[in-house]
């Protein structure tokens, strides 16, 4: 039976940063991906110079042969009306594409990887009258467990079963949480043809991102290169291929994509900080990146809390010291709010509380407002300048 101190289950960029960061402690650490990497990734794929910095990655050296499509720019409207470019005078962001980023992580990672290994059982064992540990699949015994699987992660599914009345003995990982409010998406990511390069509008510089009329959520057009990521997300996944509809028709009326789409857009949901019950840890376990839901609620962006979660867990686990007990893990959840401050902000807010009319007027009138754009939307929300 195969051993480790500690079981990640989950290769992208929250499991790949904590192995990184847990490598310089001696620890036996072992990611498990139900994937093979390269792996092609659902999402807008753009990060920010703190994520390369966190990582101590620098952007010449990644670069080569691989998409790193610079930004300078945003260009921010109510869906259809008035629309405001926000520049800057140097770079601000980076337009990736997941599937390279998200291997090269996890091959600099150091730790032992195991793709294609899905998880299909977990239970809580005796480990030779040394403690508790986990059993993973029935030949993997772990003494801790971090769950970095994503949205439907079978470690915070087996973390979050108590709350139906489970005990913590044997989980089945193919139960899900209740009273939860993801944030549901469909993109595109594919290569324009020359002349379908030659007719789009939107600049890779300058993405494009347009917000729903009632706040639920925005769309966007994002150039890297040949390259053409399109989506958009919302908290009402009853209303998505409503509100994705018009904004496909929206992009091809005003010019900015005027050809077919080669196919249809994916979907895919994730869970944003301050909108979900789930529990993120407990004895001899915790979830980090979107396992626990900590995408920014504003923007949707779950690349940097991915990695600052696995970053501040791994610490975290450092100084547990093989006492992985909840006791000593408790001060995950505080050192995340710490890290990433409180959630929301005023349109969110507003979105909750005003009547819908005048919660309308109001967002179109402040997303034509240049430094609403400026300081709230881009410098806070999507750079986290603050």
């Amino acid at each position: 039976m195969d051993s480790c101190d500690v079981l990640i289950a989950g290769g992208g960029p929250a499991g790949s940063s904590c192995a990184w960061a847990l490598r310089s402690g001696g620890l036996n650490v072992l990611v498990l991906d139900k994937a093979r990497f390269p792996r092609n990734k659902v999402c807008g794929g753009w990060i920010t110079p703190e994520v390369l910095r966190a990582l101590a990655i620098d952007p010449r050296d990644y670069a080569p042969g691989r998409t790193m499509q610079p930004i300078t720019g945003f260009r921010i409207s109510s869906m259809g009306r008035r629309e405001v470019d926000v520049t800057f005078p140097n770079i601000v962001s980076y337009g990736i594409q997941r599937r390279e980023f998200d291997e090269y992580l996890l091959r600099r990672c150091g730790a032992q990887v195991r793709e294609g290994v899905p998880i299909t059982s977990i239970e809580r064992v005796k480990n030779d009258g040394v403690g508790d540990a986990w059993l993973i699949n029935g030949e993997i015994r772990a003494r801790m467990l971090i769950g970095a699987g994503g949205h439907f992660c079978p470690i915070a599914r087996s973390l979050n079963n108590t709350r139906n009345g489970n005990t913590n003995g044997s989980h089945d990982a193919s139960q899900n949480g209740n009273n939860e409010e993801p944030v549901v998406a469909q993109e595109i990511e594919f290569a324009m043809s020359p002349g379908q390069a030659a007719q789009c509008r939107v600049q890779g510089e300058t993405p494009e991102l347009y917000f729903c009329e009632d706040l639920k959520g925005y769309g966007w057009c994002f150039r890297k290169g040949n390259l053409l990521n399109i989506g958009l997300g919302r908290l009402d996944q009853r209303a998505l291929p409503e509100h994705v509809a018009r904004f496909l028709e929206f992009l091809r009326v005003s010019g900015k994509v005027p050809f077919d789409l080669p196919g249809r857009l994916s979907g895919h949901a994730y869970l944003v900080s301050g909108y979900t019950p789930r529990k993120i840890v407990g004895d001899q376990v915790l979830l980090i990146g979107d396992s626990a839901g900590l995408a920014f609620p504003q923007s949707g962006e779950g690349i940097w809390p991915a990695v600052e979660s696995g970053l501040i867990a791994a610490g975290v686990v450092q100084s547990a010291a093989g006492n992985y007990s909840l006791d000593r893990l408790q001060k995950y959840p505080a050192l995340l709010a710490q890290r990433f401050g409180a959630s929301g902000g005023i349109l969110q807010s507003l979105g909750r509380r005003l009547p819908s009319g005048l919660r309308k007027a109001i967002a179109r009138w402040l997303l034509t407002k240049p430094s609403f754009c400026r300081r709230t939307v881009v410098e806070n929300w999507f750079l986290h300048a603050a």
